[in-house]
């Protein structure tokens, strides 16, 4: 799915059944939204709020209409899956949200981007999957190594800081830097 098309689709969508969301949005969904990347995704993540039923039951309702054109877009694709993270994230992060899209009946916010990086580059190192939406972020040295104390203390196995630091230095490898 394109989540700038799908975005606003819904949108729409909702304003038609006169329902209304506001939420946080994370994820390839906020990278695209950023322009940061341009690749479609698979859902959009919403980090808060937790989504409300109505809001559920519409996406649900909006994803048969679009599997009915022939595209592909899973009931699922608007979820709370990655909501935990709001709990390890730094103190202050609901002060520097960025507005990515203010719609009609929508309206998302993402992570501002020291937040957006340690959410991707913790991604990174917990599942190995988003080393591409890590590089499109292009973060800098002095990013890369104030992201690196926080995502050191997010996970307990002992190997964990090792494993960060190899990470962080892979990525300022591929983007040119030393650290």
């Amino acid at each position: 799915m394109w989540p700038i098309e799908t975005i606003e689709a819904f949108d729409l969508f909702l304003r038609d059944r006169g329902l209304r969301f506001d939420g946080v949005v994370i994820g390839g969904a906020a990278l695209s939204l950023l322009g940061i990347v341009s690749r479609p995704t698979k859902d959009v993540d919403i980090l808060v709020p937790i989504i409300p039923q109505e809001i559920h039951v519409a996406a649900r309702a909006f994803a048969a209409e679009i599997r009915a054109t022939g595209e592909i877009l899973r009931d699922d694709w608007l979820n709370n899956g990655p909501a935990s993270l709001a709990d390890h994230l730094s103190m202050g992060w609901q002060e520097r949200l960025e507005d990515v899209f203010d719609g009609s009946a929508l309206h998302l916010r993402c992570l501002g981007r020291h937040d957006l990086l340690c959410a991707k580059l913790f991604a990174l190192c917990d599942r190995g999957i988003d080393l591409g939406d890590c590089i499109a972020l292009a973060p800098t040295s002095d990013e890369l190594q104030n992201v690196l104390t926080w995502l050191q203390l997010q996970d307990a196995n002992p190997d964990w800081p090792e494993h960060v630091l190899n990470t962080i230095a892979d990525v300022a490898k591929r983007i040119r830097h030393g650290i």
